[in-house]
């Protein structure tokens, strides 16, 4: 069975740092892009930064460029998100997600939600002030 797993979000001040690790599993397919997704309370969930498991191509959301890079480690299937100079509006769930070759959603583009049909639990990450 398909599994994305997160780990690695906690708590930390405004200014720190964190590092997102999604261990994926039992996919059964080829992996086009995995990601990283934000959701705020109360907001919808946003793209933060997708990587291209073929040729490593990145994108990121322009809240995040320059503090947030996202690095792919394939022999382990891992994708992770290192977290610079976090801010209080960082806070919320992050969610990794994958998008198969096969592509059971209509591509939306790559920070879109819509282009991804698996995803993870979640991990939290609380940033204060």
């Amino acid at each position: 069975q398909a599994q994305l797993v997160e780990s690695g979000g906690g708590s930390v001040q405004t200014g720190g740092s964190l590092r997102l690790s999604c261990a994926a599993s039992g996919l059964g397919f080829s992996i086009d892009y995995m990601g990283w997704f934000h959701q705020a309370p109360g907001k919808v969930r946003e793209g933060v930064a997708v990587i291209s498991t073929v040729g490593g191509r990145t994108f990121y959301a322009d809240s995040v460029n320059d503090r947030f890079t996202i690095s792919q480690d394939k022999s382990k299937n891992m994708v992770h998100l290192q977290m610079n100079s976090l801010k209080p509006e960082d806070t919320g769930m992050y969610y990794c997600a994958a998008r198969g070759r096969a592509g059971l959603t209509v591509w939306q583009g790559p920070l879109d939600s819509r282009s991804f049909a698996h995803w993870g639990q979640g991990t939290q990450v609380t940033v204060s002030s």
